[in-house]
C-alpha cells in the first residue's frame, strides 16, 4: 500500500516520550532556533529508522542502552554510504550524542559506548568572504533581481544588515517591526538566546526606512519586519534564492551567499584594524577561537597581495635585479 512505510513506528512509547522531552528542552532551555531544532529532530529520526532495520525491531529505551560502539559505527557507515560528508556526519552524530546525554541526565538510560565515539574528522576550512568591491557591488545591484520596488528595497535592507551589522540571516529575518534598525545600535538575540548589541550604520538605517516606506503591508510592532510577497514573515530560502540570482548576474564566485556577507563584515573589519575581541562580541561568537578563523583569511589575502606585487615573486624577477643572487650569493 502506498505510504504504508509511514505507518511503521520508529520508536516505542517510552522512547517517543523521551524524544519529545528532549526537543522541548532544546527549545525552552537551550533556546535553539526552529531551523536547528528541525535538523536535530531529522537526524535523530534517521538514526531511529536505521535501528529498526539494524535491530530488526522498533527500538525502546532498553535497546538504546544496550547499543555497542559497533552499532554506532554501522550507523555512521550507512550515512556515509548515503553520501554524507564529514561535516554532515559530525552533525548527525552530535544529534544522537546530545539525545543520549539528555537521557542519561534524566535517568532514563545510560550508554557508555556513545561517549567513546569520535567525531568524524573534518577538513580545516576558513570563511570565504567577498572582497570589498564584490560586497559593495552585491548591495548596489541587488535590486536587479526583482521587479517590485518594495521587494527590491526589502532585499537591499536585508543584505545591508548582513554586511553592515554582521548578522546571521536568521537573526535578520527574526526581527520584528518594533526592532527596526533606526537607532545607533540594535539589540540582537543570537544562538542560544544570547543577546548582543551591534552598531547600526546610517546606510543600514536608510535602507530599512526605504523598505518600510514602500512595503504595501501594514506591519504592527510585534509583527515581522521583513515580509514575503504574501505578507508572511520572509523565509530564508527567498533571500538565498535572490542572492543566487545576483551571483549569476554579476559573475560573483559560488561562495557569494548571504552568510558570506557576515564573513565579509568580520574580515573587512579585521583588515581595517578591528580588534578580535570586539569582532567576537559583534558576531556573537561564544569562543574567540571561532573568530580567530578570520585572521587566517586576512593572512591569506596579505600573502596573495605580496605574491602579486613583489618583484621577486614575478616571473624572471630575480633575473631583472642586480644579480646579487648569482654573483655574490647574497646574505
Amino acid at each position: 500500500m502506498a505510504g504504508s512505510a509511514e505507518l511503521i513506528p520508529r520508536r516505542g512509547a517510552g522512547l517517543a516520550d523521551a524524544v519529545g522531552r528532549w526537543m522541548e528542552w532544546l527549545r525552552s532551555e537551550r533556546r535553539y532556533s526552529e531551523h536547528t531544532l528541525s535538523g536535530y529532530d531529522r537526524d535523530l529520526n534517521v538514526f531511529l529508522d536505521f535501528l529498526v532495520t539494524h535491530l530488526g525491531q522498533v527500538p525502546d529505551l532498553d535497546d538504546l542502552a544496550g547499543l555497542k560502539a559497533l552499532d554506532f559505527r554501522a550507523y555512521l557507515a550507512r550515512r556515509r554510504n548515503d553520501g554524507l560528508g564529514p561535516a554532515s556526519l559530525a552533525r548527525a552524530l552530535s544529534a544522537v550524542r546530545g539525545f543520549f546525554r539528555f537521557a542519561e541526565r534524566q535517568g532514563l538510560f545510560k550508554n557508555p559506548a556513545i561517549h567513546g565515539m569520535r567525531t568524524p574528522k573534518q577538513p580545516h576550512g576558513v570563511p570565504k568572504p567577498l572582497t570589498v568591491n564584490e560586497a559593495a557591488t552585491a548591495l548596489a545591484d541587488v535590486t536587479m533581481v526583482s521587479e517590485e520596488p518594495w521587494v527590491q528595497a526589502r532585499d537591499l535592507a536585508v543584505l545591508a544588515l548582513l554586511y553592515g551589522c554582521g548578522l546571521r540571516i536568521a537573526e535578520a529575518l527574526d526581527l520584528n517591526r518594533g526592532q527596526a534598525p533606526f537607532g545607533d545600535a540594535l539589540m540582537i538575540k543570537g544562538k542560544g538566546g544570547k543577546e548582543r548589541l551591534v552598531p547600526v550604520l546610517p546606510v543600514v538605517r536608510h535602507a530599512a526606512g526605504a523598505y518600510l516606506d514602500l512595503c504595501p503591508y501594514d506591519v504592527p510592532p510585534q509583527g515581522a519586519l521583513f515580509l514575503g510577497v504574501r505578507g508572511k514573515r520572509l523565509d530564508q530560502r527567498i533571500i538565498r534564492s535572490q542572492m543566487q540570482k545576483l551571483r549569476v548576474a554579476l559573475g560573483l564566485p559560488s561562495t557569494a551567499t548571504p552568510h558570506a556577507l557576515r564573513h565579509s563584515f568580520a574580515t573587512h573589519l579585521l583588515a581595517g584594524g578591528g580588534d578580535l575581541r570586539t569582532i567576537q562580541e559583534l558576531l556573537g561568537h561564544a569562543s574567540l577561537s571561532t573568530t580567530q578563523r578570520y585572521t587566517e583569511v586576512n593572512e591569506a589575502h596579505l600573502l596573495q597581495v605580496y605574491k602579486n606585487a613583489h618583484p621577486q615573486e614575478r616571473p624572471g624577477g630575480m633575473d631583472r635585479r642586480s644579480g646579487l643572487d648569482k654573483k655574490k650569493g647574497g646574505s
